[in-house]
C-alpha cells in the first residue's frame, strides 16, 4: 500500500522489454514493492546507484509507457507504523487520462483531465485520486473529464511541471468508489437495469 506522497524524483537510465533501470538515492531490497508513477512494482535488482523493476504484459498494456523516461516519481511501499500523510493507494492504475488544459491562476493551476466516461463514477467531487503517483482531491467532475487544483510546490517538485495539452498520465480511482461499485454491481437483481431500479425508488 501507498499514500500518494512522492518520495524522491529518480532517473531512468533504461527502459527495454520489461525492465525498468532507474538511479535513485532510495536503497531499497530485493522483492521490495516501489510506486513508479503510481504503478506498484517489484525489485528485481540492486545496482551500486539505483535498483531495476520488472512490468508484466499486462501492466504494460495498462499504463503510459512513454513517460518510463527521463524522470519518474518513485514512492517505497509503506512499513507498519509510518505516518499516514496522504490517501489509500494500491498502485494498481484503472486507466490512463489525458490532460487538456492547464490554467495558471497565479497562486495555482487548474488541470483538466479528460477520461473514459465509464470511470467518472469512480471519480467523485472532493473525493481522492491519484495521478502518476501523486494523491490529490478532485475538485469538479464532468461527463468525461475532472478539474484538479495544483499547488505551486507541486507543480515545482513533480512531473505536473512537465505536463501540457494532451500529456497522458496514469489514473487509480479512489479504492473505496470502486468497491462499493462492485459491489453495487454484484447486488443488482439479473435481469434489472440501475433505470429500472431508480423507476421503483421514485414510486416511493
Amino acid at each position: 500500500m501507498f499514500t500518494g506522497l512522492i518520495r524522491e524524483m529518480a532517473s531512468v537510465k533504461n527502459f527495454s522489454a520489461n525492465r525498468l533501470a532507474l538511479k535513485a538515492r532510495h536503497k531499497p531490497k530485493l522483492g521490495d514493492s516501489i510506486a513508479i508513477n503510481g504503478t506498484c512494482l517489484s525489485v528485481v535488482s540492486i545496482e551500486n546507484d539505483g535498483f531495476t523493476v520488472e512490468l508484466s504484459p499486462e501492466t504494460l498494456e495498462h499504463i503510459a509507457t512513454e513517460k518510463l523516461s527521463g524522470q519518474v516519481h518513485i514512492e517505497p511501499a509503506m512499513a507498519m507504523g509510518d505516518r499516514f500523510e496522504g490517501h489509500i493507494v494500491q498502485g494498481h492504475v484503472d486507466t490512463i487520462g489525458t490532460v487538456s488544459s492547464i490554467t495558471d491562476n497565479g497562486n495555482s493551476y487548474d488541470v483538466i483531465i479528460e477520461v473514459d466516461s465509464g470511470f467518472i463514477p469512480l471519480i467523485p467531487p472532493k473525493g481522492s485520486i491519484t495521478i502518476d503517483g501523486v494523491s490529490l482531491t478532485v475538485n469538479d467532475v464532468y461527463e468525461d473529464a475532472f478539474r484538479l487544483t495544483i499547488i505551486p510546490i507541486t507543480m515545482r517538485e513533480t512531473l505536473f511541471g512537465t505536463y501540457k495539452k494532451g500529456t497522458r498520465v496514469n489514473i487509480e480511482t479512489d479504492v473505496f468508489a470502486r468497491y462499493i461499485r462492485h459491489i453495487l454491481s454484484a447486488s443488482k437483481p439479473k435481469g434489472m437495469s440501475w433505470d429500472d431500479i431508480d423507476r421503483i425508488h421514485s414510486l416511493y
